[in-house]
């Protein structure tokens, strides 16, 4: 291999300066990396086909671990780092510290997904696709108990901006970045392949894709399945994904559901922000001697009295304000054996004090629903929301009220959520288990 040599400029070269240094004239078939200095920065030069050209790069300011860069840790970018780009992600001293997404116009400009000092491409995707059906198929085994999962998980699972969903043989999939509309038509044949579906339901956030430039046509196409029978434990689930929210059907709570059920053999139970009915219909089916399901949303509580027909479980549901009906049977002095509370995202930022006082009306509220000595289920699936934090809100709830929580569990998600350890926010459902005194 040959170099044609160029004498050193007296300053630091720039980047223009350095690539000049280097000809686009065939050197080597194979496919190496060649590191060029540049005043304290380092660029990488692909030969690949006997042709040089750069990997594009992105410099950050500070040292983090974590996968989310926010636009004011950026520095130095190349101009090659074209939106939705697999970039080069240098430190902070311009030495290579990984490769992450690129894309300027998104809030969050640049997702890490892997610290390698080593080569990558476009092939770690396709091995994180195998990687996280293994672990589930193989590894967890959630076909025996299900044939509806987590399939991709996002930035836990290494493929920033897809969230997929198994439902029988529909894999249904929210893309929320640019770089994973991208990318999907290529990824999808083999998510097919690994996680044994034929059809595919696509969505994406209109204020998001804006947002991230993602166009409005073109590119990622639905089949047109309007909704599909799924089962967990025994029960049966119709998904309608047409109105459903996120995905289509909550499979984050699969094992809480069962946990909640073992709970409700011959106790009273009361299901706030009951949605599809999971936990109302799991407590019927387990025992319950009498149970309620409530929640705003008409379509959901549409779909729940669906499913406790096609299960038979004998649940009332109610379309209302949970806050207003909660409210109102306290003044009544109506109180259940069980409640469970697991109400939608409250909190949807950085210091939102407003989802942080909705959850404690919530259990202020739901508390007084709990009959003495029974069992109280509360839930929160903001991420921005800790453990901690969350667990604060229900003691000081029980403790304005004088009463006290015996609790007896602290659950999240199942794991086909996997939570990255750089990632805490990936934490994001929390469940705590207590005995109301």
């Amino acid at each position: 291999m040959k170099w044609r040599v160029i004498p050193a400029p007296r300053t630091p070269p720039t980047l223009r300066e350095s690539l000049r240094a280097v000809t686009r004239r065939p050197y080597s078939r194979s496919k190496r990396t060649i590191i060029i200095p540049n005043g304290g920065l380092i660029f990488d030069i692909l030969l690949s086909g006997g042709v040089l050209s750069r990997v594009p790069s992105v410099q950050i300011k500070y040292q983090t671990y974590h996968p989310s860069i926010w636009p004011k840790m950026i520095g130095e970018v190349s101009r090659d780092a074209t939106p939705g780009a697999f970039v080069r992600v240098l430190g902070k001293e311009g030495t290579p510290f990984g490769w992450g997404l690129w894309n300027p116009k998104s809030r969050m400009p640049l997702r890490v997904v892997s610290h390698s000092l080593e080569e990558l491409d476009e092939s770690f995707f396709t091995r994180a696709i195998r990687r996280a059906a293994d672990f589930r198929r193989g590894i967890l085994k959630l076909d025996a108990a299900s044939n509806s999962y987590r399939a991709i998980h996002g930035d836990a699972d290494f493929l920033p901006g897809m969230v997929a969903d198994k439902f029988a043989d529909v894999l249904s999939v929210e893309l929320t970045n640019l770089a994973a509309w991208q990318r999907f038509p290529q990824w999808l044949p083999l998510l097919h392949e690994c996680f044994d579906t034929k059809r595919v339901v696509v969505s994406v956030d209109q204020d998001l894709a804006r947002v991230e430039g993602i166009p409005r046509f073109g590119g990622v196409e639905s089949d047109p399945v309007r909704s599909v029978r799924t089962h967990e434990h025994g029960i049966r689930y119709e998904v309608d994904f047409s109105a459903g929210h996120k995905t289509g059907f909550f499979c984050d709570q699969r094992d809480n559901r069962k946990k909640f059920g073992m709970l409700a053999a011959g106790r009273t139970v009361l299901d706030l922000c009951c949605y599809t009915g999971g936990f109302a219909i799991s407590a019927a089916l387990a025992g319950a001697t009498d149970v309620i399901g409530v929640d705003l949303d008409e379509t959901a509580v549409a779909m729940a009295k669906r499913n406790s027909n096609i299960n038979s479980a004998g649940v009332r549901f109610t379309h209302a304000d949970v806050f207003t009906w909660a409210r109102t049977m306290i003044e009544n002095d109506r109180t259940w054996d069980l409640v469970i509370a697991d109400p939608p995202k409250f909190i949807h930022g950085r210091d939102d004090e407003t989802g942080v006082a909705k959850y404690a009306d919530l259990n202020k509220l739901a508390l007084q629903l709990v009959a003495r000595d029974g069992l109280f289920v509360t839930c929160s699936c903001s991420g921005q929301l800790g453990a901690a934090e969350c667990e604060q809100i229900d003691i000081t709830a029980a403790h304005r009220r004088d009463q006290r929580l015996q609790t007896f569990d602290r659950t999240g998600a199942g794991p086909d959520h996997p939570t990255l350890s750089n990632y805490p926010e990936s934490r994001y459902l929390k469940v705590l288990w207590s005995r109301v005194r």
